[in-house]
């Protein structure tokens, strides 16, 4: 991080600020606390059935469902086509959607229409490659969920594709977006927090839902679910139902909490400080007691390092899953540097500024005369290493969006959408989101070899 984003220029920049917007005569009064608003303007607009872009889901599963809805909140989109395997599924579509709308349990009828413009590839993480790159050839707009690929190594070829194809490829890390990442982002650039040290991620779970263990109906069998179209690439299983709708749970179909979870924090996190990634992790866990059957650890531990860059000091970063959390869950995404920290949410950003203690207490100066304490504590008043100044900047700010704020999913959908008729870019292209892809995996891949492992963040490759 360059020298110009020390607090000082933050304090004078924020001071400038707040003051449009607040009337508090303490601002920078020794333990403040401060609340600000963040706000979006939307423009409505209206667009006629001939300037409307066609949309398809592959994948009506739980997050399908709730991307499709946030993306048809945006003007002119408009929902044709649905894929699964499961046809409840495609019955429950016709109930959200409407029953004019296309279903079918391969991809490729729907690929092959002219009247989609774009695809939302929300189908288990094995899948994702394939059907981007083949919607992408097509000539289709892809939003592909988060993790963009299963293994990095397959990261490249959605890459090739989507700059041979022109067509726009949006990740769906839908956080990315945000009110509270856009304002972060602003707040690190301008030294909020001072250089970056350390990153605290943790997502605590205490529920069954939560552990994946998901609903399976009663109907399901090899007539109303297609699993042989599902293992895909995957190892040849015969008919197992929790496979299928629990696939989260299992290393052939899924990424773990690493792809599942983690890979939101490293997109935030790469986006506020402008990272291309870790380069080493070392990673520790365990199947501690969702022993349903899944071969992925419920609880995991990850350390990263962060090299130094122009962008941020070298740094390490610390996250934590526990899916079995007795204390009823919770989760939060803290930056940490020398001179603050930030907790950052889809909707809000909080900057705690403390004061360094420099000077040395009783609890040090105990093993001296009292005529030497005096002698040391003089030294140290000559070295005015505690500012008065110092003293003025502690305190809290909470940035909070406004109670109309459509959300980060929504506004990930909107810059997409925006992309597509503009003709512009998306905040989170295919090599972003193998940047997030590839650091959250680094877990899995040190996990299951039990030994650290190196990434080159630039090329975006194991070492």
């Amino acid at each position: 991080m360059s020298k110009k984003n020390t607090r000082r220029s933050f304090l004078k920049k924020a001071t400038l600020t707040s003051a449009a917007v607040t009337t508090s005569p303490f601002l920078w009064a020794s333990g403040f606390e401060e609340k600000l608003m963040l706000s979006r303007n939307y423009t409505p607009k209206s667009f006629s059935a001939n300037d409307r872009i066609n949309l398809a889901l592959f994948g009506t599963g739980i997050q399908g469902i709730y991307d499709t809805q946030t993306a048809l909140q945006v003007d002119g989109v408009q929902l044709v086509a649905a894929c699964d395997l499961y046809t409840g599924r495609l019955e429950r579509a016709k109930e959200l959607w409407g029953t004019s709308i296309f279903t079918t349990r391969d991809y490729r009828d729907i690929l092959n229409r002219k009247d989609i413009d774009a695809v939302i590839v929300a189908t288990p993480d094995h899948w994702h490659q394939k059907i981007t790159i083949d919607a992408l050839k097509a000539g289709k707009h892809v939003y592909c969920e988060k993790p963009m690929v299963q293994k990095p190594e397959e990261g490249e070829a959605i890459i090739k594709a989507q700059k041979e194809s022109g067509k726009i490829c949006q990740i769906g890390s839908q956080g990315m977006s945000s009110l509270g990442n856009e304002k972060a982002k602003q707040l690190y650039e301008e030294g909020a927090i001072g250089d970056l040290v350390m990153l605290d991620m943790y997502n605590d779970r205490y529920s069954a839902e939560g552990a994946w263990q998901y609903p399976i109906p009663p109907d399901a069998d090899t007539k109303t679910v297609d699993f042989d179209t599902f293992l895909g690439k995957a190892p040849k299983v015969p008919f197992e139902p929790k496979r299928f709708f629990r696939w989260r749970n299992y290393r052939d179909y899924g990424t773990g909490v690493a792809g599942d979870l983690f890979v939101h924090a490293f997109s935030t996190l790469n986006h506020v400080i402008s990272s291309m990634g870790p380069n080493r992790a070392l990673a520790t866990g365990g199947l501690r007691y969702w022993k349903d059957g899944r071969d992925v650890p419920d609880v995991s531990i990850t350390l990263y390092d962060y090299p130094q860059t122009d962008t941020h000091a070298a740094f390490n970063a610390a996250f934590r899953i526990n899916f079995i959390a007795g204390s009823g869950g919770g989760g939060g995404f803290k930056l940490i540097g020398t001179e603050g920290e930030m907790e950052v949410g889809q909707n809000s950003v909080t900057v705690r500024r403390s004061k360094l203690s420099m000077v040395p207490h009783g609890y040090s100066l105990v093993s001296f005369t009292e005529e030497m304490q005096e002698k040391i504590r003089a030294g140290y008043d000559l070295e005015t290493l505690e500012p008065r100044s110092s003293s003025l900047s502690t305190g809290t700010t909470t940035w909070e969006a406004e109670r109309d704020y459509k959300g980060g999913h929504y506004d990930h959908f909107n810059n997409f959408f925006t992309a597509i008729r503009n003709k512009g870019s998306v905040i989170q292209d295919p090599t972003f989101g193998l940047r997030a892809a590839g650091a959250a995996l680094l877990a899995n891949d040190s996990y299951y070899k039990q030994q650290p492992v190196n990434w080159d963040p630039v090329k975006m490759k194991l070492i």
